[in-house]
């Protein structure tokens, strides 16, 4: 059975992947070759995922007993790449 804890580090790995090839892949392609659908294609999965990921991130926090500073850099890992696979090195080694 798949614990909340256990959802949240997938989600955090899901949410970065999608995150670096939004940005190093799909990004570059609507620019530089003007064809706009990989960002439709993968911006809205990673917009799912991003939401999940904070929404998780508050459930699990009083289960991980994270301080302030810790939570912060948590929901900040979202916004920066590779951001939740330090969050996961970090804060998630259960």
């Amino acid at each position: 059975m798949f614990s909340l804890f256990n959802i949240f580090k997938i989600t955090a790995f899901l949410e970065g992947l999608s995150y670096i090839l939004l940005l190093g892949i799909a990004t570059p392609i609507k620019y530089v070759l003007n064809e706009p659908q990989y960002v439709k294609w993968l911006g809205m999965p990673h917009g799912l995922l991003f939401i999940a990921y904070i929404a998780l991130a508050f459930l699990i926090k009083p289960q991980q007993q994270w301080n302030l500073k810790v939570f912060g850099i948590v929901l900040l890992a979202s916004i920066i790449p590779f951001g939740t696979f330090y969050v996961d090195k970090k804060y998630l080694k259960h």
